[in-house]
């Protein structure tokens, strides 16, 4: 068979073309405008429900008898709360769609845009970390289980799962404050650095990060890492059930080669899916952990907008929960047909 020359292979604009006319580009951009109706409609039932509250933030501010009345109706006209509610929900729309502003804090009189970013990093690190270890530690045990099925070792493997499982994040969170209280001070009990921080090299200011990251990490990780393990075990055990993989052994194929590349590769599709789904939950996944841990999050931030009835922080966080959970099944959707050409994106609702 002739190889192929210089001249039979595609020129950047054909496969410029060939993209732009691909099915997985036209789905990504049926996905986006399914995302953008979407993310209104959320937008403007959150706003609704916000509305139907009782009370709003100047109700709070009421309380405090050293706050007057007249310095009250001027807080009421900078939110631009004096207006109809119809109207407020448009002006932050409008601003929104237009210059990416997401409106002022009340609580902290600072753009909800900037507050959201400055604590997002500590989120995203909290988050993605357990994501890591979880699935680093979940999925070989979820396989070697499924392999070593109703072995000791299978069985050792999902009392732990069925114990992990059953307990709340919330009571996790708490075991976990007992354990830093009564081997104080091996464990930082809260907070994100030390006291002097600022002052440590560059390398043990990450070590301090990560020993205070110890805690509330495992405390995310250990109901995921049940689930997650207890899910791969069960895809293993469907696959490795199949006439192909009994076929793949009679023909004398290493065994690591029949459950690593045949079973594993046909048990990821579930996997997945869950991995989008961990991915929508990044930025309010940790909620618990950072409330218990005193992590600076967006959990502490957001509940307390909560409790304060911050109208444009609260819109906000609703509106990243929602674009994340988005974008995660997108995602799950897209690496979904790419490790298994036989889902075609058209099927997939």
């Amino acid at each position: 068979m002739p190889k192929a020359t210089r001249g039979d292979r595609p020129s950047l604009g054909q496969r410029l073309q060939g993209f732009f006319t691909s099915e997985t580009f036209l789905y990504i951009l049926k996905r986006l405008a399914q995302a953008l109706l979407t993310l209104l409609l959320t937008s403007a039932l959150s706003f609704i429900i916000i509305q139907l509250a009782p009370g709003n933030y100047l109700d709070t501010l009421r309380e405090n008898p050293s706050i007057s009345e007249d310095t009250i109706e001027a807080y009421r006209q900078q939110f631009g709360l004096d207006q109809p509610p119809i109207i407020q929900y448009w002006r932050w729309l409008v601003a929104v769609v237009t210059q990416f502003d997401f409106g002022e804090s009340f609580v902290y009189n600072r753009s909800v845009t900037e507050l959201i970013i400055e604590r997002m990093q500590a989120t995203l690190l909290l988050s993605l970390a357990s994501i890591l270890i979880t699935w680093a530690i979940a999925l070989p045990l979820g396989i070697w289980g499924a392999v070593q099925q109703n072995q000791w070792s299978d069985r050792i493997l999902r009392v732990c799962s069925y114990i992990g499982q059953g307990f709340p994040s919330f009571i996790t969170a708490l075991l976990l404050l007992i354990l830093a209280q009564n081997t104080a001070p091996f464990f930082p009990i809260g907070g994100m650095t030390s006291i002097a921080h600022d002052t440590f090299p560059p390398l043990v200011k990450l070590i301090d990060i990560g020993w205070h990251m110890i805690l509330p990490t495992l405390a995310l990780s250990v109901t995921s890492f049940a689930g997650l393990q207890r899910l791969t075990r069960g895809a293993m055990l469907d696959v490795l059930r199949q006439d192909y993989i009994q076929t793949a052994r009679a023909k004398g194929l290493p065994e690591n080669r029949v459950i690593y590349v045949h079973a594993l590769r046909n048990a990821i599709n579930p996997l997945i899916t869950i991995l989008g789904f961990e991915f929508a939950s990044l930025l309010s996944g940790s909620f618990i952990a950072e409330v218990f841990f005193n992590w600076p999050g967006l959990g502490q931030l957001i509940l307390r907008a909560v409790m304060t009835q911050d109208l444009y922080l609260v819109m906000a966080s609703l509106m990243m929960g929602a674009a994340m959970l988005i974008i995660g099944n997108l995602l799950a959707d897209l690496l979904l047909q790419a490790v298994d050409p036989r889902i075609r994106l058209s099927d997939l609702k």
